[in-house]
């Protein structure tokens, strides 16, 4: 059947007739438009709250927290959760007791007998949020087996999501705030017009330092006073004035001192007292970094004057937290960071004690960063081939700003990798690169990872090197594997995925090893990458369709014969970055070419008349889907410049086909991209992907992949005029 996405007067084709550059443009700037660069959300976290398990629902076990409740009392948790427009999500609860749930004033779950008293199992449900800020509420009866619940995503990897607090009064940190035990039902249910006060409760974990702790400094209230211990602090100032010849500062210290502005000492003293600095400060914001020894039980600083035109901020917001300086220690005086490395962000400071980072001046609370975005500065699989497609069209149509958006997102998730892995470890679940940080499939590496070495060639991207490296060891050392060596999965985010092979991880882990290999010269990984292909084939190839089999289930020890679109367009795609690296005198080359040419073969009866290519390949009457279609443009068109078949005319007659039919089917004259069938489960049942495995509009899965589709069809263009002028 012909999918009619559009009106064809609407198309792509109707603007610009084809022509590669312009179509690729419009897809690349409504992509960039619609995903702008937006930095990490930085919010203050109180580690006396409720942590995230690893998967991202929160711990809320009020008995540890609170400790001799009373059976009968009731306890409540606060939090709101963000949505940008109305949507359904999945949640999933495990219940130590009784268990309500109110959303937004109403009430939406109540835990039966069984959740009752079964911790370890969780119950799966979906809630409708409304657009903006939505207030959970949750009520637990204190019996005999416990006070409390773990709740929060029911979709790991596709919403990891974080609550905030939710009242005015604490500014949108990170987590959930809680009373004391109430030997009664609260009579209102607090919602999105209720402070704490209203309530006429108090709320923990406690945010306000007491009298005592005001007076004993900065430094020893956050982080004690172990005598010769070593702290930093941070601010920012800014100065109003366009011309500024001196500005004075007084204040006051105990412990020994020393104040940098801009990265130059202009203050120092080894004993506790007053201090005075001048320096001239011109227009701008200027770092002012104080490093102290803690030498007395007092141990901290404090500005007591500052010009009236120069004002004093935390150096980056931190929502929750009103404060100007952010603090980091404890350090031994022998591994201190020093003034060069200190006025950073995206670094995990090393000390004796695991690690540390910025604090807010407030009890017990850190300062962490999260993703909060849909797509920008988020590592996923999708997002990596989304980001190839913009990079090599960036390069080949001298866009620079395509080049430098795909540097700037690739280099924010790999700046802050180790940081992520501290986060994870120090509050159960990391606030960014969730994926990265947390990696129990190819999925989460290898499709990222390989754009992720692409971009490191046109830039050194900071972390980026360490992120391959972990990576590689993941994916060599970690991933399961058949004992002749296949890559499978084992585990899955489903119980039905258990100990299966998918023809899409060949693209979740050949790119990455092919481009490990030019990086590190190591020939393992690149022989590696060429036996998964030959693995591959022995299991999932079907040689009387020359289609692969998208599963086998080692359940039922079978292929499940379905020749399913993308995941056969993975296999493709992935072969020919093989191909492109692989020695020409490589023990394997001849017999993956052969199979290169076997599937090609397959997949060029199987174009429809469209020219698209269809969900399930050889069922005709399945929607035309987009992204198989251009992985096989992609394929065909690089085979033909790189002489890897025997007979290329009717090739490159598809290509023009395809790229047609998309321009016309699958991209209408706003860029939107149409046709691209959402991310998959698998089935035995071909009609599964025909007609439950529906498509998406502008998914990730689809839309670099049209770019590279296009670049291709471009360079093969400019292939066949040189071709035809040398002859």
């Amino acid at each position: 059947m012909s999918s009619s996405y559009f009106p064809q007067q609407r198309s792509s084709y109707d603007l610009y007739q084809g022509d590669v550059a312009d179509t690729l443009q419009l897809i690349g700037d409504r992509y960039i438009g619609h995903q702008p660069k937006q930095p990490f959300v930085f919010r203050a976290s109180n580690t006396s709250g409720f942590k995230r398990s690893s998967d991202y629902r929160y711990e809320i076990n009020v008995d540890d927290k609170i400790g001799q409740i009373e059976d009968g009392h009731h306890v409540y948790a606060w939090a709101k959760l963000w949505c940008e427009e109305e949507e359904v999500r999945a949640f999933r609860l495990s219940c130590f007791g009784p268990t309500r749930i109110y959303l937004n004033g109403q009430s939406v779950y109540r835990s039966n007998i069984q959740e009752d008293v079964f911790p370890d199992r969780a119950s799966w449900f979906r809630l409708t949020l409304k657009r903006g800020w939505n207030h959970f509420v949750l009520h637990f009866i204190k019996t005999g087996t416990g006070c409390g619940c773990r709740f929060g995503t029911g979709s790991i990897k596709g919403h990891p999501f974080h609550f905030i607090v939710p009242t005015e009064e604490r500014g949108e940190q990170e987590g959930w705030i809680y009373t004391l035990p109430q030997a009664e039902e609260l009579a209102v249910i607090p919602n999105e017009n209720t402070s704490e006060e209203d309530t006429g409760l108090d709320w923990l974990p406690r945010q306000a330092w007491t009298q005592e702790e005001q007076e004993a400094g900065c430094f020893a209230r956050t982080l004690g006073t172990e005598q010769g211990r070593v702290a930093w602090a941070w601010s920012k100032l800014s100065v109003s004035a366009l011309q500024h010849s001196e500005a004075a500062f007084t204040g006051i210290h105990h412990g020994s001192i020393a104040i940098f502005i801009d990265g130059d000492l202009k203050y120092s003293s080894d004993h506790s007292g007053l201090f005075s600095i001048r320096v001239p400060l011109a227009f701008g914001e200027h770092d002012i970094a104080v490093r102290s020894v803690c030498t007395e039980t007092r141990w901290g600083f404090q500005f007591t004057s500052f010009p009236g035109d120069i004002h004093l901020s935390a150096p980056v917001t931190v929502h929750g937290y009103h404060g100007e300086w952010l603090i980091a220690g404890t350090f031994d005086p022998s591994c201190t960071p020093d003034i060069r490395t200190v006025c950073t962000l995206d670094t995990v400071f090393q000390n004796d004690e695991g690690g540390t980072y910025w604090r807010a001046d407030m009890p017990n609370t850190f300062v962490r960063p999260f993703i909060e975005t849909t797509h920008y500065g988020r590592w996923n699989y999708p997002l990596g081939v989304t980001l190839y497609g913009l990079l090599k069209t960036g390069t080949a149509l001298e866009r620079n700003d395509y080049a430098q958006y795909v540097l700037d997102h690739i280099e924010l998730c790999t700046s802050y990798f180790v940081y992520s892995l501290w986060d994870k470890i120090k509050f159960g679940a990391a606030g960014v690169n969730h994926q990265l940080s947390a990696i129990d499939s190819l999925d989460d590496c290898g499709s990222f990872a390989s754009t992720m070495l692409y971009a490191y060639e046109y830039k050194k991207l900071k972390g980026a090197k360490e992120t391959a490296d972990h990576i590689a060891d993941y994916i060599g050392g970690v991933q399961d594997r058949l004992s002749d060596g296949a890559l499978y999965r084992v585990h899955g985010s489903t119980d039905f995925m258990q100990d299966t092979m998918w023809c899409d991880d060949l693209y979740m882990s050949t790119p990455f090893l092919c481009r490990y290999y030019q990086l590190t010269s190591d020939r393992s990984y690149l022989d590696d990458a060429a036996q998964q292909f030959l693995l591959y084939k022995k299991y999932l190839y079907m040689p009387e369709r020359k289609l692969m089999s998208h599963v086998y289930d080692f359940k039922f020890n079978q292929q499940t014969k379905v020749a399913w679109g993308r995941g056969n367009g993975w296999v493709l795609f992935s072969l020919t970055e093989l191909l492109e690296v692989l020695p020409d005198d490589h023990a394997m080359r001849d017999e993956l070419l052969n199979f290169f040419e076997e599937l090609c073969e397959g997949y060029l009866a199987q174009q429809g008349k469209n020219g698209l290519w269809h969900q399930v390949l050889d069922m005709h009457d399945s929607y035309e889907e987009t992204s198989a279609t251009s992985m096989f443009i992609y394929a065909f068109a690089r085979a033909v410049r790189y002489g890897w078949l025997k007979t290329p005319d009717p090739y490159v007659s598809s290509v023009m086909r395809g790229w047609e039919g998309i321009c016309r089917t699958s991209v209408d004259h706003f860029g939107n991209v149409y046709g691209v069938c959402r991310g998959s489960g698998y089935s035995f049942s071909p009609l599964y992907y025909k007609d439950e495995l529906d498509w998406n509009l502008n998914d990730t899965h689809g839309i670099g992949i049209v770019m590279l589709a296009g670049i291709e069809t471009l360079h093969l263009q400019k292939h066949l005029q040189q071709t035809s002028v040398s002859a």
